[in-house]
Protein backbone atom coordinates (compact mmCIF):
# COMPACT_ATOMS: atom_id res chain seq x y z
CA UNK A 1 0.00 0.00 0.00
CA UNK A 2 2.78 2.43 0.90
CA UNK A 3 4.58 1.72 -2.36
CA UNK A 4 1.39 2.44 -4.29
CA UNK A 5 0.99 5.72 -2.42
CA UNK A 6 4.52 6.85 -3.31
CA UNK A 7 3.99 5.88 -6.94
CA UNK A 8 0.72 7.83 -7.04
CA UNK A 9 2.46 10.85 -5.51
CA UNK A 10 5.24 10.71 -8.11
CA UNK A 11 2.85 10.38 -11.04
CA UNK A 12 0.40 13.11 -9.97
CA UNK A 13 0.58 16.69 -11.22
CA UNK A 14 -1.69 18.64 -8.87
CA UNK A 15 -2.11 22.40 -8.82
CA UNK A 16 -2.07 22.27 -5.01
CA UNK A 17 -1.98 19.62 -2.28
CA UNK A 18 -3.88 19.49 1.02
CA UNK A 19 -2.66 16.82 3.44
CA UNK A 20 -4.87 15.62 6.29
CA UNK A 21 -2.98 13.41 8.71
CA UNK A 22 0.39 12.75 10.29
CA UNK A 23 4.00 13.24 9.25
CA UNK A 24 3.92 10.20 6.97
CA UNK A 25 0.93 11.60 5.07
CA UNK A 26 2.75 14.93 4.88
CA UNK A 27 5.78 13.16 3.38
CA UNK A 28 3.63 11.70 0.60
CA UNK A 29 1.91 15.05 0.08
CA UNK A 30 5.20 16.94 -0.14
CA UNK A 31 6.39 14.52 -2.82
CA UNK A 32 3.15 14.98 -4.75
CA UNK A 33 3.38 18.78 -4.47
CA UNK A 34 7.03 19.05 -5.60
CA UNK A 35 7.14 22.81 -5.03
CA UNK A 36 3.46 23.50 -5.69
CA UNK A 37 1.28 24.97 -2.90
CA UNK A 38 1.18 22.55 0.04
CA UNK A 39 -1.10 22.75 3.11
CA UNK A 40 -1.15 20.50 6.16
CA UNK A 41 -4.17 19.79 8.37
CA UNK A 42 -3.04 17.93 11.50
CA UNK A 43 -6.04 16.74 13.54
CA UNK A 44 -3.93 14.29 15.57
CA UNK A 45 -1.25 16.08 17.59
CA UNK A 46 -2.27 18.14 20.61
CA UNK A 47 -0.04 19.98 23.05
CA UNK A 48 -2.39 18.72 25.77
CA UNK A 49 -0.87 15.25 25.32
CA UNK A 50 2.38 16.61 26.76
CA UNK A 51 0.78 17.54 30.09
CA UNK A 52 1.95 15.25 32.85
CA UNK A 53 3.20 12.62 30.42
CA UNK A 54 6.11 10.47 31.54
CA UNK A 55 9.17 10.28 29.26
CA UNK A 56 8.42 6.67 28.29
CA UNK A 57 4.84 7.54 27.36
CA UNK A 58 6.07 10.35 25.13
CA UNK A 59 8.69 8.13 23.55
CA UNK A 60 6.14 5.42 22.73
CA UNK A 61 3.78 8.00 21.27
CA UNK A 62 6.38 10.30 19.72
CA UNK A 63 4.81 11.92 16.70
CA UNK A 64 1.33 11.51 18.13
CA UNK A 65 1.91 13.73 21.15
CA UNK A 66 4.21 16.37 19.69
CA UNK A 67 5.45 17.84 16.42
CA UNK A 68 8.68 16.02 15.61
CA UNK A 69 11.73 17.75 14.06
CA UNK A 70 11.08 15.85 10.83
CA UNK A 71 7.47 17.04 10.69
CA UNK A 72 8.56 20.62 11.37
CA UNK A 73 11.13 20.31 8.57
CA UNK A 74 8.30 19.37 6.20
CA UNK A 75 6.16 22.20 7.59
CA UNK A 76 8.69 24.65 6.17
CA UNK A 77 7.70 23.42 2.72
CA UNK A 78 4.01 24.14 3.43
CA UNK A 79 2.24 27.47 3.01
CA UNK A 80 0.05 26.87 6.06
CA UNK A 81 -0.34 24.33 8.86
CA UNK A 82 -3.69 23.94 10.63
CA UNK A 83 -3.82 22.47 14.14
CA UNK A 84 -6.59 21.12 16.34
CA UNK A 85 -6.47 23.44 19.35
CA UNK A 86 -5.03 26.72 20.60
CA UNK A 87 -2.28 25.22 22.82
CA UNK A 88 -1.01 23.33 19.76
CA UNK A 89 -0.94 26.59 17.81
CA UNK A 90 1.22 28.21 20.50
CA UNK A 91 3.43 25.13 20.69
CA UNK A 92 4.06 24.98 16.94
CA UNK A 93 4.72 28.70 16.64
CA UNK A 94 7.16 28.51 19.55
CA UNK A 95 8.91 25.75 17.62
CA UNK A 96 9.46 28.14 14.72
CA UNK A 97 6.48 27.51 12.44
CA UNK A 98 5.02 31.01 12.10
CA UNK A 99 2.55 29.92 9.41
CA UNK A 100 0.55 27.74 11.84
CA UNK A 101 -3.14 28.53 12.30
CA UNK A 102 -6.07 27.48 14.46
CA UNK A 103 -9.66 28.32 13.54
CA UNK A 104 -11.56 25.96 15.84
CA UNK A 105 -12.19 22.30 16.56
CA UNK A 106 -12.19 19.76 13.75
CA UNK A 107 -14.05 17.24 15.94
CA UNK A 108 -16.93 19.61 16.71
CA UNK A 109 -17.25 20.47 13.01
CA UNK A 110 -17.95 16.78 12.37
CA UNK A 111 -20.80 16.65 14.91
CA UNK A 112 -24.08 17.21 13.03
CA UNK A 113 -27.22 18.76 14.51
CA UNK A 114 -29.53 16.25 16.26
CA UNK A 115 -30.60 13.76 13.59
CA UNK A 116 -34.09 13.21 14.98
CA UNK A 117 -36.40 13.88 17.90
CA UNK A 118 -35.99 10.88 20.19
CA UNK A 119 -38.36 12.11 22.92
CA UNK A 120 -41.03 9.63 21.86
CA UNK A 121 -38.74 6.80 22.86
CA UNK A 122 -36.52 8.05 25.68
CA UNK A 123 -38.92 10.51 27.34
CA UNK A 124 -38.29 14.09 28.45
CA UNK A 125 -35.59 13.65 31.09
CA UNK A 126 -31.81 13.85 30.86
CA UNK A 127 -30.00 10.91 29.29
CA UNK A 128 -26.92 8.92 30.13
CA UNK A 129 -25.00 8.59 26.85
CA UNK A 130 -23.29 5.23 26.41
CA UNK A 131 -20.49 5.52 23.85
CA UNK A 132 -18.86 2.09 23.51
CA UNK A 133 -17.05 2.96 20.27
CA UNK A 134 -16.85 1.07 16.99
CA UNK A 135 -13.34 -0.42 17.03
CA UNK A 136 -14.15 -3.68 18.81
CA UNK A 137 -13.98 -2.49 22.44
CA UNK A 138 -17.78 -2.48 22.58
CA UNK A 139 -17.92 -6.26 23.10
CA UNK A 140 -16.34 -5.69 26.52
CA UNK A 141 -17.51 -2.18 27.37
CA UNK A 142 -21.21 -2.12 26.44
CA UNK A 143 -22.33 -4.87 28.86
CA UNK A 144 -20.30 -3.17 31.60
CA UNK A 145 -21.81 0.24 30.81
CA UNK A 146 -25.34 -1.15 30.97
CA UNK A 147 -24.66 -2.77 34.33
CA UNK A 148 -23.31 0.54 35.66
CA UNK A 149 -26.41 2.32 34.30
CA UNK A 150 -28.61 0.23 36.62
CA UNK A 151 -27.20 2.25 39.53
CA UNK A 152 -27.63 5.71 37.95
CA UNK A 153 -30.74 7.94 37.97
CA UNK A 154 -30.60 8.68 34.24
CA UNK A 155 -32.09 6.95 31.20
CA UNK A 156 -29.27 5.18 29.34
CA UNK A 157 -29.13 5.59 25.57
CA UNK A 158 -26.57 3.78 23.43
CA UNK A 159 -25.29 5.45 20.28
CA UNK A 160 -24.92 2.31 18.13
CA UNK A 161 -23.39 2.47 14.67
CA UNK A 162 -23.57 -1.20 13.66
CA UNK A 163 -26.34 -3.72 12.96
CA UNK A 164 -28.24 -5.49 15.73
CA UNK A 165 -26.36 -8.70 14.92
CA UNK A 166 -23.16 -6.99 16.06
CA UNK A 167 -24.49 -6.36 19.57
CA UNK A 168 -22.53 -8.30 22.20
CA UNK A 169 -24.24 -10.64 24.63
CA UNK A 170 -26.01 -8.56 27.29
CA UNK A 171 -26.68 -10.87 30.26
CA UNK A 172 -30.10 -10.35 31.83
CA UNK A 173 -31.24 -7.66 29.40
CA UNK A 174 -34.37 -8.36 27.38
CA UNK A 175 -34.51 -6.65 24.01
CA UNK A 176 -37.39 -5.68 21.77
CA UNK A 177 -37.25 -3.68 18.55
CA UNK A 178 -39.44 -0.61 19.06
CA UNK A 179 -39.03 0.90 15.60
CA UNK A 180 -36.57 1.24 12.71
CA UNK A 181 -33.12 1.56 14.28
CA UNK A 182 -34.58 1.55 17.79
CA UNK A 183 -34.07 -1.26 20.30
CA UNK A 184 -35.54 -1.19 23.81
CA UNK A 185 -33.69 -3.11 26.51
CA UNK A 186 -35.01 -3.84 29.99
CA UNK A 187 -33.53 -5.31 33.15
CA UNK A 188 -34.72 -5.11 36.74
CA UNK A 189 -37.41 -2.63 35.70
CA UNK A 190 -34.96 -0.20 34.07
CA UNK A 191 -35.19 0.61 30.37
CA UNK A 192 -32.24 1.36 28.13
CA UNK A 193 -32.36 2.41 24.50
CA UNK A 194 -30.07 1.40 21.67
CA UNK A 195 -30.45 3.86 18.82
CA UNK A 196 -28.97 3.88 15.34
CA UNK A 197 -28.57 7.14 13.43
CA UNK A 198 -29.08 9.21 16.58
CA UNK A 199 -25.57 9.89 17.92
CA UNK A 200 -25.91 13.67 17.98
CA UNK A 201 -29.51 13.46 19.18
CA UNK A 202 -28.37 11.43 22.19
CA UNK A 203 -25.45 13.72 23.02
CA UNK A 204 -27.61 16.85 22.91
CA UNK A 205 -29.95 15.29 25.48
CA UNK A 206 -27.30 13.85 27.81
CA UNK A 207 -26.11 15.02 31.19
CA UNK A 208 -23.33 12.45 31.55
CA UNK A 209 -21.53 9.98 29.29
CA UNK A 210 -19.86 6.62 29.81
CA UNK A 211 -17.35 6.11 27.04
CA UNK A 212 -14.69 3.88 25.55
CA UNK A 213 -14.45 5.76 22.26
CA UNK A 214 -12.09 8.18 20.57
CA UNK A 215 -13.61 11.10 18.68
CA UNK A 216 -17.09 10.48 20.14
CA UNK A 217 -15.69 11.02 23.63
CA UNK A 218 -14.04 14.26 22.54
CA UNK A 219 -17.30 15.48 20.98
CA UNK A 220 -19.22 14.73 24.18
CA UNK A 221 -16.65 16.67 26.19
CA UNK A 222 -16.78 19.50 23.64
CA UNK A 223 -20.52 19.83 24.30
CA UNK A 224 -19.81 20.20 28.01
CA UNK A 225 -20.84 16.65 28.94
CA UNK A 226 -18.59 15.16 31.65
CA UNK A 227 -17.34 11.69 30.74
CA UNK A 228 -16.52 8.62 32.80
CA UNK A 229 -14.28 6.19 30.92
CA UNK A 230 -12.56 2.92 31.74
CA UNK A 231 -9.91 0.81 29.99
CA UNK A 232 -10.79 -2.27 27.98
CA UNK A 233 -8.66 -5.23 26.81
CA UNK A 234 -8.56 -3.47 23.42
CA UNK A 235 -8.12 -3.17 20.57
CA UNK A 236 -8.37 0.62 20.93
CA UNK A 237 -9.37 1.81 24.39
CA UNK A 238 -6.53 0.25 26.34
CA UNK A 239 -5.21 1.64 29.61
CA UNK A 240 -2.51 3.56 27.72
CA UNK A 241 -5.10 5.04 25.34
CA UNK A 242 -7.35 6.01 28.26
CA UNK A 243 -4.47 7.79 30.04
CA UNK A 244 -3.57 9.59 26.81
CA UNK A 245 -7.16 10.77 26.35
CA UNK A 246 -7.21 11.88 29.98
CA UNK A 247 -4.23 14.15 29.27
CA UNK A 248 -6.14 15.58 26.31
CA UNK A 249 -9.44 16.20 28.10
CA UNK A 250 -8.22 16.97 31.61
CA UNK A 251 -10.99 17.39 34.19
CA UNK A 252 -13.64 16.65 31.57
CA UNK A 253 -12.72 12.95 31.67
CA UNK A 254 -12.82 10.86 34.85
CA UNK A 255 -11.18 7.45 34.65
CA UNK A 256 -12.57 4.45 36.51
CA UNK A 257 -11.59 0.83 36.85
CA UNK A 258 -13.47 -1.51 34.48
CA UNK A 259 -16.01 -2.53 37.09
CA UNK A 260 -19.73 -1.55 36.90
CA UNK A 261 -19.93 -0.42 40.51
CA UNK A 262 -16.77 1.67 40.31
CA UNK A 263 -17.93 3.28 37.06
CA UNK A 264 -21.33 4.03 38.62
CA UNK A 265 -19.70 5.52 41.73
CA UNK A 266 -17.55 7.90 39.68
CA UNK A 267 -20.58 8.93 37.61
CA UNK A 268 -22.71 9.50 40.73
CA UNK A 269 -20.08 11.82 42.22
CA UNK A 270 -20.15 13.92 39.03
CA UNK A 271 -23.94 13.84 38.95
CA UNK A 272 -24.41 14.94 42.56
CA UNK A 273 -21.57 17.41 43.14
CA UNK A 274 -22.55 20.54 41.25
CA UNK A 275 -19.14 22.23 41.54
CA UNK A 276 -17.29 19.19 40.21
CA UNK A 277 -19.82 18.77 37.40
CA UNK A 278 -19.50 22.43 36.39
CA UNK A 279 -15.69 22.20 36.43
CA UNK A 280 -15.74 19.09 34.22
CA UNK A 281 -18.23 20.63 31.82
CA UNK A 282 -16.21 23.82 31.42
CA UNK A 283 -12.95 21.88 31.01
CA UNK A 284 -14.40 19.89 28.11
CA UNK A 285 -15.54 22.98 26.24
CA UNK A 286 -12.18 24.68 26.76
CA UNK A 287 -10.06 21.65 25.86
CA UNK A 288 -11.89 20.81 22.63
CA UNK A 289 -12.81 24.36 21.65
CA UNK A 290 -15.59 25.73 19.46
CA UNK A 291 -16.33 24.45 15.95
CA UNK A 292 -14.83 26.16 12.93
CA UNK A 293 -11.56 24.38 12.20
CA UNK A 294 -12.54 22.73 8.92
CA UNK A 295 -14.30 25.71 7.36
CA UNK A 296 -11.58 28.04 8.64
CA UNK A 297 -8.84 25.96 7.02
CA UNK A 298 -10.80 25.64 3.76
CA UNK A 299 -11.40 29.39 3.63
CA UNK A 300 -7.74 30.12 4.37
CA UNK A 301 -6.55 27.76 1.62
CA UNK A 302 -9.00 29.19 -0.91
CA UNK A 303 -7.99 32.78 -0.17
CA UNK A 304 -4.29 31.89 -0.29
CA UNK A 305 -4.66 30.20 -3.69
CA UNK A 306 -6.54 33.22 -5.01
CA UNK A 307 -3.68 35.45 -3.83
CA UNK A 308 -1.18 33.24 -5.63
CA UNK A 309 -3.26 33.46 -8.84
CA UNK A 310 -3.35 37.24 -8.63
CA UNK A 311 0.43 37.42 -8.11
CA UNK A 312 1.02 35.15 -11.10
CA UNK A 313 -1.31 37.33 -13.18
CA UNK A 314 0.77 40.40 -12.33
CA UNK A 315 4.05 38.73 -13.28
Amino acid sequence: MSLAQWRAALSSQPEAVVVVGDAYALSVGALAARGRPLYHVNPLVSAHYLEGARPLELLLDWGGSDFTPYERFLHRKARAVFVRDEPSLKRLRNLGIAHAYWYGSFAMDLLPPPEQDITRWVGEGDLLALLPGTRGDEAFSLPLMLEAALHLPLTPAVAWAKGWDALPTLPGWQGQEAGPGILRLEKEGKAAWVLRGAFSAILHRSRLALATAGTATEQAAGLGIPVVAFPTPGPQYTRAFAKRQKRLLGEALHLAEPDPKHVAERALVLFREEGLYRKASQAGRERIGPPGGILGAARHIQEDLHRLERVRGLC
